[in-house]
């Protein structure tokens, strides 16, 4: 299994709010310390609300790379219902060859109002929005000129994406939280699905990453092929399990009473019901260990991400250090994985219509 660390961005209004530049220095600054730690990637979201600074991900993640030599650079999500598939395509095209290939874009609808409205959509075709607006991506990246229409935006005629892509090609993950729109959408194609298994209950993810894995069959990819992500709500890891909870116990009450844009209910009655029933990774290192064990019993995912990596406060730091410390090695080899293998394919070959390389297939994947 593979790891990476995240960011939001969060930086609400009050009195712990400070200066953007401030800001998006501290999240450049934990990406080059995640690298250092040892993770395999470092994944920023997009946002368009008043209370986050990252509204344009391929420049944080270019100055990111600018820091940094090897760790994987993920978007979380690219919010492409809002954005224009060209300027997508050409922003990250551009981001894979700066940084060495190390893009990893996932693709959603995004989920508050405000950005719709700030785009001048509406909710009530997002999904569709969403649909044609890959469909064009993908041809932008596989196709050397591309001729198009839709509903959507003006149509193409005979355009020509610049630059290439460095990755042949390019890994595009469908990220998923709770609707089997995404899941659909990413089986089509027989793309990875990235679960967002963050705010709601384990059961919520894993009937979503069932349906992926029937659809994509359905859609006569292999079983094999399935490539699944997952996120976590929180790692926090101490020496005993009582310690661990008590260090972690205000936190989860803060983020209980945290307004925000998101407007996303904690469906957990408390502490406890969260870490049995979600995908808080709390307690010793035996139990953090056991718990990602049973997530990737319901999931058979092999990429983790570990939650928000810029926390301030010098307790969860210390509980993310004990984790890569201590759990992070033993995970890694209990659960294989596929990533990042080289992609390769014939220099002057056609992609498939419907189809396209996404990973060497070494090991076996799916459901243990």
């Amino acid at each position: 299994m593979r790891f990476l660390a995240i960011s939001l961005g969060f930086n609400a209004p009050g009195p712990d709010r400070v200066g953007s530049k401030e800001r998006l220095d501290q999240i450049v600054a934990a990406a080059d310390r995640a690298e250092q730690a040892g993770l395999d990637g470092f994944g920023v979201g997009e946002h368009h609300t008043p209370d986050t600074e990252v509204s344009a991900p391929p420049v944080l993640l270019a100055a990111i790379a600018a820091r940094t030599s090897r760790i994987r650079l993920f978007t979380a999500v690219t919010v492409l219902s809002v954005l224009d598939p060209v300027r997508v395509a050409e922003d990250y095209a551009t981001l894979d060859n700066l940084s060495g290939g190390r893009v990893e874009m996932i693709i959603g609808k995004g989920n508050t109002e405000v950005q719709a409205r700030v785009f001048g959509y509406s909710l009530d075709d997002q999904w569709e929005r969403n649909a044609e607006k890959y469909d064009l991506l993908r041809r932008l990246i596989h196709e050397p000129s591309v001729t198009w229409s839709g509903r959507f935006r003006p149509p193409l005629v005979d355009f020509v994406p610049r630059p290439d892509w460095l990755q042949s090609p390019p890994r595009i993950w469908h990220g998923s939280a709770t609707s089997t729109n995404s899941t659909e959408l990413a089986a089509r194609y027989g793309d990875p699905l990235y679960s967002a298994n963050v705010t709601g209950r384990r059961e919520q993810y894993a009937e979503l990453v069932d349906h992926y894995r029937e659809r994509l069959a359905a859609y006569g990819h292999p079983p094999e092929r399935a490539l699944v992500g997952a996120g976590a709500a929180a790692v926090h890891v101490a020496p005993t399990s009582q310690q661990a909870r008590a260090e972690f116990a205000p936190v989860f009450a803060a983020r209980l009473a945290r307004a925000s844009t998101f407007r996303q209910t904690v469906p957990f009655a408390d502490l406890d019901d969260a870490i049995a029933n979600g995908s808080y990774l709390v307690g010793s290192p035996e139990e953090v260990l056991d718990q990602l064990g049973q997530l990737h019993g319901l999931l058979g995912h092999e990429v983790q991400h570990i939650g928000t990596a810029d926390e301030p406060d010098p307790v969860l730091q210390r509980g993310i250090d004990a984790f890569l410390g201590d759990v992070l090695p033993q995970a890694r080899e209990a659960f294989p994985d596929r990533l990042w293998e080289p992609v390769t394919s014939p220099p002057d070959a056609e992609p498939p219509a419907n189809d396209h390389p996404i990973l060497a297939p070494t090991v076996e994947a799916g459901r243990p």
